[in-house]
């Protein structure tokens, strides 16, 4: 079965999120290897809506993460597809309410990722909402 992008970057996140706040680290799913960030400048130009945005967003899949986790796990076989294309649906469903593209969402989670800053301004927004 093929994993998405939002499912990975959902237990990914997840796993950042805890660490930034100080808590356990959840087990974090392999990152396929990327290309250093270019210097700060991208985490310059993501204005404070965003950030609010993706914080948002997050919650949205870590809900959705939440939700389908135990309903997948209990699931046969033959129903795990259509759990995880659910589940996938609905994390999307989580990005886009917010405002977000898809696109935007895996950059700002990539860029977090490469940089503490916006880790820890994402964190931040965590722990306030």
């Amino acid at each position: 079965m093929r994993r998405s992008i939002l499912s990975i970057t959902a237990l990914t996140l997840g796993s950042l999120w805890m660490s930034a706040a100080g808590q356990p680290a959840l087990a974090q799913s392999p990152s396929p290897a990327k290309s250093p960030p270019p210097a700060t400048a991208p985490a310059a130009s993501l204005s404070d809506q965003k950030l609010d945005q993706v914080a948002a967003a997050i919650k949205g899949v870590q809900k959705v993460h939440t939700t389908y986790i135990a309903k997948y796990q209990a699931a046969s076989d033959t129903d795990k597809e259509k759990i995880a294309t659910e589940a996938t649906d609905a994390s999307k469903k989580a990005v886009t309410d917010q405002g977000l593209s898809i696109d935007e969402y895996n950059s700002v989670i990539d860029l977090a990722q490469n940089n503490p800053d916006v880790r820890a301004k994402i964190a931040a927004r965590l722990q306030q909402q």
